[in-house]
């Protein structure tokens, strides 16, 4: 059943009293045609055989040939046979030519409903009931009509993501570039009063240009991930082994934070196929996000699993627990939850989507998941390359 069918109560043609009276008219016409037909007939058959005797005679012979009894009582005469089958053949045509009008004034109507989707109507639908070939006409104007609302809405969405994309990206970038451009404009205008000063003011700038470099980067990583043909380069590597490397490349750093990472994986080794530097920024994102927001953790727990024919991974820390209202929103592009939003810790906003969009690109999806013990990221990627993977248990595949 399509879409469009779906609760749907489809009606038959209503006829307008003028169409009710042109299929009228169009009977009486077919049926005095056909009696004058039959009438003319009638009368040059009667005519031939009353001309031929030969004719005659062979019609005599078949009226003797259905005759029963010794008396010769026939059945009927070859004239009521004829006109019986000649009836027959008179009503065949009626209802032939009255079903062809109708059938025509039910393409009329849907012609109307055509036109009336046509002048921008896109939520109407035709729910006629017509012949066959008709309904699969209307089956696939339907199917049609529900594929162009839903590309019109994809593309509002679209053009709605483009100019919030524009709206961010230069809200981000105005603020270190103001900066930038006041120290520069105190150097520029020489308001400062020692070379501590002018060194202060340099380094100001540095630090701001450092910070647009990233979001600059991080907003072309971004964009191009989220195109489905960016190509994938497959590797066969141990999963386990991927995670210890990147616990130690990360150990020194959580020293600092007075945390610790743990590495586990079963079975081991986990073999799988996937595109290991794009996997690497993915869990770089991960554990750098943890470092950052997971303040009163002791831990980072990196974690695989083989599952079937996919391998589950978690990148957890006993920290602060995230807010549910959050949970659906942080692969937004931009978001974060507000307890982050500092100098110290607040990032470009896009680390999430970037991650979430280079693990669509393996066929896998990424959700998280938050209680006051532990909070997860969860990663489902298939072993193989090529593979989608569904959401399941109720996981959000966040867009």
């Amino acid at each position: 059943m399509n879409e469009y069918q779906v609760g749907q109560d489809f009606k038959k043609v209503q006829l307008t009293a003028k169409e009710k009276s042109e299929l009228f008219a169009e009977g009486i016409i077919t049926v005095i045609l056909l009696l004058l037909l039959n009438l003319s007939i009638m009368v040059l058959l009667q005519q031939a055989i009353v001309n031929n005797p030969q004719l005659r005679g062979g019609v005599w012979m078949i009226k003797n040939a259905i005759a029963i009894g010794p008396n010769g009582w026939h059945i009927w005469s070859w004239q009521n046979w004829f006109v019986i089958l000649m009836g027959i053949a008179d009503v065949l045509v009626v209802y032939w030519r009255l079903i062809r009008r109708y059938h025509q004034m039910q393409m009329w109507h849907v012609i109307g409903e055509l036109h009336y989707i046509a002048d921008g109507h896109l939520e109407h639908r035709i729910n006629l009931r017509v012949n066959r070939d008709l309904q699969r006409v209307i089956d696939s104007v339907n199917t049609l009509v529900d594929s162009t609302v839903r590309s019109m809405e994809e593309e509002r969405k679209i053009e709605k993501s483009k100019d919030e994309l524009i709206t961010n990206v230069s809200h981000d970038l105005r603020t270190p570039l103001t900066s930038i451009i006041g120290y520069l404009g105190l150097i520029e205008d020489n308001q400062y009063q020692t070379k501590d000063e002018l060194t202060k003011y340099t380094h100001t700038a540095y630090v701001k240009a450092q910070q647009m470099k990233v979001l600059v980067e991080d907003l072309f990583e971004y964009t191009k991930v989220r195109q489905t043909s960016t190509p994938i380069a497959k590797t066969t590597f141990d999963m386990e082994q991927m995670l210890e490397q990147l616990a130690a490349s990360f150990e020194l750093e959580a020293q600092k934070k007075n945390m610790q990472i743990t590495v586990e994986c079963q079975p081991t080794p986990l073999m799988m196929e996937a595109d290991t530097e794009k996997l690497g920024r993915v869990f770089n994102n991960l554990i750098a996000n943890a470092l950052k927001y997971g303040k009163g953790g002791k831990q980072i727990i990196l974690s695989a699993e083989k599952v079937g024919q996919e391998a589950i991974i978690k990148v957890s820390n006993d920290g602060q627990q995230i807010p549910s209202d959050s949970l659906n929103q942080l692969f937004d592009r931009f978001y974060r939850v507000e307890a982050s939003r500092s100098q110290e810790t607040g990032g470009t906003g896009l680390g999430l989507a970037i991650t979430q969009s280079i693990v669509a690109l393996h066929g896998g999806y990424i959700y998280a998941d938050s209680t006051p013990q532990l909070t997860s990221f969860v990663i489902h990627l298939p072993l193989k390359l090529g593979r989608q993977i569904e959401p399941q248990n109720g996981a959000a595949k966040n867009s």
